[in-house]
């Protein structure tokens, strides 16, 4: 039996190891729920280094009671900057190969993080693996998301937060996540992955449940479209005039056909 449990531990001694990471704001309703989700992962050798951004509710007790409960949970503490900056922070202090990023109010399947190492274990050209999405809370349903391809991401973000790709990569682009104030930082990111190449896998499962609150960035974000334009026209001007010949208008659907005709 003890040589049994010694090839067992051999066995995921060889699995590349995980950083899950998961930034914190004001999530004690959400966050228990969230880390039991990760921690019941099928996926063995994985971290989960969460950031706390300043949250002034009782996150942070919550948070410990889990340390406490499992050495896999390392947790740090930042005063309030926003998600990107605590998912860079997160990043730089997790040892992990392959980085999943969790927001605090929403689950992943007991087989997303095997199967998404799975993919880029295998294939070193597929640069971001992602899943099918489950919206819950005050909107359900499966969330329904075009094929991928370069063209269109240039003009709409198409990979939820929640996807895997390799610490490796995100040390390539300028500086992670923006830290600046942009509204959807998810897509500026994916465009700062793929603009120097790659390709991008959706895994055909639900393996992240998305949650939909009315106080949530994702509904908020929506008022802030033209800033988030501006901001995307200025980072990545090369990408986006390479893939629709010319800036992304506000318009967003129609910058290809105005950038032909004007």
């Amino acid at each position: 039996m003890k040589d049994a449990n010694n090839t067992i531990e051999n066995t995921h001694e060889l699995q590349p190891l995980v950083s899950v990471i998961v930034p914190v704001y004001n999530m004690q309703n959400y966050i228990a729920e969230t880390l039991d989700s990760v921690l019941a992962s099928s996926y063995h050798n994985y971290e989960i280094i969460i950031i706390d951004d300043g949250s002034t509710d009782n996150s942070s007790e919550i948070i410990k009671s889990y340390v406490a409960k499992s050495d896999k949970i390392k947790f740090f503490k930042q005063t309030n900057k926003g998600v990107s900056a605590a998912r860079n922070h997160a990043i730089k202090r997790s040892a992990g190969e392959y980085i999943l990023p969790v927001d605090a109010d929403d689950l992943i399947s007991s087989n997303y993080i095997k199967e998404a190492v799975n993919v880029l274990k295998n294939n070193p050209q597929i640069k971001v693996v992602c899943c099918e999405v489950e919206r819950f809370g005050e909107k359900t349903g499966i969330k329904k998301y075009p094929s991928f391809s370069y063209k269109l991401l240039a003009r709409k973000n198409m990979i939820v937060n929640s996807a895997m790709f390799r610490k490796s990569d995100w040390e390539k682009t300028d500086g992670g996540y923006c830290e600046e104030e942009i509204f959807c930082e998810d897509w500026d990111f994916w465009i700062s992955m793929f603009k120097t190449g790659g390709e991008f896998l959706r895994l055909p499962f639900v393996g992240l449940r998305y949650r939909i609150r009315q106080s949530s960035r994702r509904i908020n974000v929506h008022s802030k479209k033209r800033k988030m334009i501006d901001m995307i026209n200025s980072r990545h001007k090369e990408f986006i005039y390479k893939q629709l010949g010319g800036k992304l208008h506000y318009s967003r659907t129609w910058s290809r056909f105005f950038n032909f005709f004007c």
